[in-house]
């Protein structure tokens, strides 16, 4: 990629932490620089490996939280201010851009009005939604946005809110998603012993979810329909990739709808099988739905990822799934409160051959066509023209 800039990233969330904020900065800083961007990101066991393979200059700091603090997050701010004026102070930075609003974000605000330099920030959307019950963290929140030179939304969902919730300027805000690798994520790679590993034959069907096990990602309501599934001649079974509070919940729940030996709770598994389990499913579905505390899917890196192996998915209608899956185009987004919405919606992705065909050929070809990371890291290049960088 031309036109290089050297930039200071601040983010908590980096490999070997997982999620959809660590893959998108391991995947897209590469693309846009070598050891001339710096990212500070939090020390973790196992980063040292990471670290020393890794294209960019990675910094690590203890990022833990003091629980008699207050703010109880007090030190994780000093450590990172400290450690980024030591390394501003050595490198001629274009730009900073920070993981998220808070603490990252704030801990940006100093360090650009210290040092002169632009500040881009990352909105996620469930930050806002969550937040905005908290008022002095909402506070903080808002005036840390309002202060950034610009701000990546990951969403049209996400974009919303800075606008209307937020209050930030319609011209400070570029929409970039998250995007996928298509040389990792991709169809025909070798899945059987995966299936072998939970006694499936081809004509089970495997319905696969990925993520956190929290009551708004719809688990419990894909748990109800497998008796429904079962009646109506499909022979399913439910596989679930993640750890979380809510594990016990979703056995119980499995035990009480007689589907217990159908259900598949496989934790944490190695990043190198996430591809491979894509490819064994025959539908990915994270139904995602509006719950109590407020908290949203901001994105779904996850769709694309199924998209990218060729592999439907049927998403939740609350927060930014919109932008990750097309309904009826790339696949279903639908009511995920609606136990028989759902339960219809699974029955169609595992049965009519013609409607998984369609969907699965659209979501591909977007995926290699729109959302590799090579073409978000020259949508994020393109900030340094937003922003006149020299």
């Amino acid at each position: 990629m031309t036109d290089k800039h050297p930039i200071l990233v601040l983010t908590e969330m980096f490999p070997p932490i997982r999620g959809g904020t660590s893959t998108w900065f391991d995947q897209v800083y590469p693309l846009l620089g070598e050891r001339e961007i710096h990212i500070i990101a939090r020390a973790v066991e196992q980063s040292g490996s990471v670290d020393a393979h890794h294209a960019n200059t990675i910094h690590r700091i203890n990022m833990a939280r003091i629980p008699w603090l207050r703010p109880e997050s007090l030190a994780l701010y000093i450590r990172m201010i400290v450690k980024g004026i030591g390394i501003l102070f050595k490198n001629d930075f274009k730009v900073i851009h920070a993981g998220r609003v808070l603490p990252e974000g704030l801990v940006g605000v100093v360090l650009a009005r210290l040092f002169n330099k632009p500040l881009v920030i990352y909105a996620h959307g469930e930050e806002i939604t969550v937040w905005r019950q908290h008022a002095n963290k909402f506070k903080a929140l808002v005036k840390t946005f309002q202060k950034a030179d610009c701000i990546i939304a990951n969403s049209n969902f996400t974009r919303d809110l800075l606008l209307n919730v937020v209050g930030v300027d319609a011209s400070r805000i570029e929409l970039i998603s998250p995007g996928v690798n298509p040389e990792e994520f991709r169809p025909g790679l070798p899945c059987d012993d995966l299936r072998d590993s939970l006694g499936l034959t081809k004509q089970k069907k495997l319905i696969l979810s990925i993520g956190r096990l929290t009551r708004r990602k719809g688990f419990d309501r894909v748990i109800e329909s497998l008796p429904f599934l079962i009646e109506k001649g499909v022979d399913p079974h439910y596989a679930v990739i993640g750890p979380g509070e809510d594990r016990d919940y979703l056995l119980a729940l499995a035990k009480e709808k007689g589907v217990a030996d159908r259900f598949h709770l496989l934790g944490n598994v190695p990043q190198a099988d996430m591809p491979r389990w894509m490819n064994a499913t025959d539908l990915f579905v994270m139904a995602n739905r509006k719950t109590s505390d407020l908290d949203a899917e901001g994105f779904g890196i996850v769709f694309i990822e199924a998209a990218a192996c060729g592999k439907p998915a049927i998403a939740g209608d609350h927060g930014g799934t919109g932008d990750a899956v097309i309904h009826n185009e790339t696949g279903l987004r639908i009511n995920g409160n609606d136990l028989n919405t759902v339960q219809q919606s699974l029955l169609s992705l595992l049965t009519d051959d013609a409607l998984i065909q369609r969907l699965s050929n659209n979501g591909l070809q977007r995926a290699r066509a729109e959302l590799t990371w090579s073409e978000i890291a020259k949508k994020t290049a393109l900030l340094n023209q937003k922003l006149d960088l020299s």
